[in-house]
């Protein structure tokens, strides 16, 4: 696959007024569409001032213009970029003078695609753009530029030297059965196994570090109504982002805040209580809530803590996903709570969201439930994609294993390798699809 030969343009500053704006255009006709604009093609990588000018040769605006000739672009093509005032209205004149030159208008992430097709960067360092510019705390930029350096890819392709280095080891003797058996028995094959195993389970580790970072730690708060599930949300968000009502089941759809704790971000979703009902719009809102916690990360299991029984308690863990894991959180301490529901025997949090306490002992818990590391200066960011890519090259690895124990087969062995160096591959786009690069670049914001 090779990027298109047409050329594209976007406005790659956000909308809205600000001092200054920039227009980037990317393609064959860069330096022509530069010369009709301002009179000339400026010299390579140096900032030159002019005017903007229409088709009639009025100005649009003033500001510095940069050219970037191919290859040593961040596409890998003649690059241009116009940096004028941020007000919508010049930008609209000037992004609809270099569509009139004959560029058309990028779609979502197009530069990033461009560069990838083009070898200047990877899949991963692309993905690493798109969560540098929506990262949400210090330790997530800093994990996202880490990636986009290198980091993360160096450490694909050292996994991937060292599957090949025994992929290489096992086809070589199949090529020679009269030593199979010799083969089968080595302590290097199985010491290169056993090695292997090591690094997949290290590298795994430290995505799902840079996973929480990049996409946060996704908590449904569930429960049944009235348990002051949306009093909760309010007091760990610090704002009344939920109506909280004394009237049973007034959630009705999902709501979302997003908040930083202790540097990692985490994705609180309130949802509606859970329980059998006749009203149409709350068994919505339920069937909702089942499936955002069919996708959580964890749950807050929030009951009232000063009613709440044995029975109704196991009623309720009965009904969050198998495998789930939650923090059970009795609310409203400051009523008390029946005889023999102790929140030390639940494993429970009791916190009060109407006074506030308890809180700090959540939040402290929710931070262990996660699992980041205190130390995040080395881990880099990364995605779901990524964790789910190693997981199924784990299993190849771990296929391949059981084929080489029980029946001794060499054969499938160097298959299940193949196939693991081919899920690695997807992960920095070695092996890639159109369906794949359509689904992650789709998310990039214009001009990226």
């Amino acid at each position: 696959m090779t990027a298109g030969r047409d050329t594209i343009t976007a406005i790659a500053t956000p909308p809205g007024r600000g001092g200054v704006a920039i227009a980037r255009v990317s393609g064959p006709s860069a330096p022509a569409i530069a010369c009709s604009v301002i009179g000339r093609v400026p010299a390579p990588r140096r900032a030159v001032f002019s005017r903007f000018l229409d088709a009639a040769g009025e100005p649009l605006d003033e500001g510095l213009v940069l050219y970037f000739p191919a290859p040593a672009s961040f596409t890998g093509e003649d690059v241009v970029e116009f940096h004028g005032h941020g007000s919508p209205v010049v930008c609209d004149l000037l992004l609809a003078r270099l569509l009139e030159l004959g560029a058309r208008l990028a779609e979502p992430g197009e530069f990033s695609l461009r560069a990838f097709l083009n070898d200047r960067i990877d899949l991963v360092q692309a993905e690493a753009i798109a969560d540098l510019v929506a990262s949400r705390s210090a330790q997530a930029a800093r994990a996202a530029l880490r990636a986009l350096d290198g980091d993360f890819s160096r450490l694909v392709h050292a996994l991937v030297a060292e599957l090949t280095r025994v992929r290489v080891y096992v086809e070589a003797a199949i090529d020679f059965p009269d030593d199979e058996l010799d083969f089968l028995d080595d302590a290097a094959l199985r010491n290169g196994l056993a090695g292997l195993q090591t690094r997949f389970d290290a590298l795994a580790a430290a995505l799902r570090q840079g996973r929480l970072l990049a996409e946060g730690f996704s908590i449904v708060i569930a429960g049944p109504p009235n348990a002051g599930k949306s009093s909760l949300l309010n007091a760990l968000a610090g704002s009344d982002t939920a109506i909280v009502t004394p009237v049973p089941g007034t959630t009705r759809d999902l709501l979302r805040e997003h908040i930083l704790l202790g540097g990692m971000p985490l994705n609180l979703i309130d949802t509606a209580g859970l329980r059998d009902t006749a009203d149409l719009v709350e068994r919505e809102g339920v069937r909702r809530a089942r499936g955002e916690l069919a996708r959580a990360d964890h749950a807050l299991l929030v009951v009232d803590g000063s009613t709440i029984s044995d029975a109704e308690l196991a009623a309720l863990r009965a009904e969050l996903p198998e495998g789930l894991p939650h923090t059970l959180v009795l609310n409203k301490h400051d009523l008390g709570h029946p005889p023999g529901l102790a929140p030390d025997r639940h494993s429970a949090v009791a916190v009060s969201a109407l006074t506030g306490a308890g809180l700090d002992a959540l939040r402290a818990a929710l931070i262990q439930a996660a699992g980041l590391a205190e130390d995040t200066t080395t881990t880099i960011t990364a995605r779901r994609r990524h964790l789910d890519a190693l997981a199924r090259a784990r299993g190849h690895l771990d296929e391949g294993l059981e084929q080489l124990e029980t029946w001794r087969a060499g054969e499938l062995l160097a298959e299940e390798l193949r196939l693991a160096q081919n899920e690695l591959g997807t992960i920095t786009g070695m092996v890639t699809s159109d369906d794949l690069l359509g689904e992650i670049f789709s998310s990039f914001c214009i001009g990226k």
